[in-house]
């Protein structure tokens, strides 16, 4: 067994054959032989909402906690009428800064392991208000790890960090039984292909958001245009290369990692295609998957960007056994994009 990551303020099941109030002698609080009870924090979020849907087709338990100032509740909502059995999934409303909440949700929680997804995570926003970033990603895991501890569970947790919350996880797991498997990756494309989740960000996030946002409100017309940000990189077109990962492909490597996790070990993988596409080809690329002729204005570089940012997944394809497979941008986008056109309004039906 495993165990994990976690949070809390108010308890929400959105089962309307359940109770309302939280028991601690529900099917969540107690380890079941056969079944994995998995914690997805940011699972309100794009990729966090993405790798839950998955985890509720292979049959896992999952606890969704989001304090929703970058998820959606209508993914949750989708994905509770998708699997409404009892037992199956359960949402949290809560914030991971809050140590108190996070030791009263441990103990009412038979957790097996984590998949972490919680955390702000634009490069623009991040260079304006470096503090928060720090203390989102940095000390809200720190929170989680302590109580970990505190309550002496056999730990697996797994998932997304940067490069500081990561040496907290990788020192912490010396003194534990924890089993520690951290990927990296860089931009996420695409959504779910049976169209039943997609990235519906915050309104007020739109400008920090990814370019594949972006591309899509300029070929909605909610935006004038697209901006590109620096044309005199030292790469093919003068535009930032990056690698662009699939985010069923994602989860598809989450899963495998939670699969092979052992404790005691950590393992770090990089994951995505192993190719770069610089951002000219990318808004090539949305033009054809939108069938829309989009503006594009060249401005000057955004701060810190690097001029070309790509994996080496070698490592994960050889002890995983994982691949992308979702590698044509324009395919990812053209499914992205008929999300898009479904839910103008997001998860909203106003």
């Amino acid at each position: 067994m495993f165990a994990a990551f976690c949070i809390t303020v108010c308890i929400i099941i959105l089962k309307q054959n359940q109770s309302p109030t939280y028991s601690s002698l529900s099917l969540f609080s107690q380890h079941e032989l056969g079944v994995t009870h998995v914690l997805v924090t940011g699972g309100a979020g794009y990729i966090g909402s993405h790798a839950a849907l998955r985890l509720l087709k292979d049959s896992y338990r999952v606890t969704i906690v989001d304090n929703l100032s970058r998820g959606n509740l209508g993914a949750v909502k989708v994905l509770q009428d998708l699997f409404p059995e009892p037992g199956r999934l359960q949402f949290i409303y809560a914030d991971l800064g809050d140590g108190k909440a996070v030791n009263k949700i441990f103990a009412e929680n038979a957790f097996d392991a984590v998949m972490h997804f919680a955390a702000v995570a634009y490069v623009g926003e991040s260079t304006m208000e470096p503090l928060r970033y720090y203390h989102n990603i940095t000390s809200n895991t720190l929170i989680v790890l302590e109580a970990m501890a505190a309550h002496k569970l056999p730990i697996n947790p797994y998932g997304k960090a940067k490069k500081m919350a990561e040496d907290i996880i990788i020192d912490f797991s010396k003194t534990t039984d924890m089993a520690v498997m951290i990927l990296r990756y860089f931009n996420v494309i695409g959504s779910d292909p049976e169209g039943r989740l997609g990235e519906a960000p915050q309104p007020e996030l739109r400008e920090h958001g990814r370019i594949s946002g972006a591309c899509f409100d300029a070929a909605r017309g909610i935006i004038p245009g697209l901006k590109v940000k620096g044309i005199d990189y030292k790469t093919a077109d003068g535009t930032c290369v990056r690698d662009y990962i699939d985010v069923t492909d994602l989860v598809d490597a989450h899963v495998k990692a939670l699969a092979h996790a052992k404790p005691r070990k950590v393992g770090i993988y990089n994951v995505g295609t192993g190719k770069g596409r610089s951002v000219k080809e990318f808004v090539e690329a949305c033009k054809k998957a939108t069938g829309v002729d989009i503006k594009v204005e060249y401005l000057n570089r955004r701060p810190g960007d690097y001029a070309e940012v790509f994996s080496d997944p070698s490592k994960i394809k050889q002890e995983l056994n994982w691949k992308a497979q979702y590698t044509d941008l324009k395919k990812s986008l053209q499914i992205a994009w008929k999300w898009q056109k479904s839910h103008l309004n997001g998860y909203s039906h106003s």
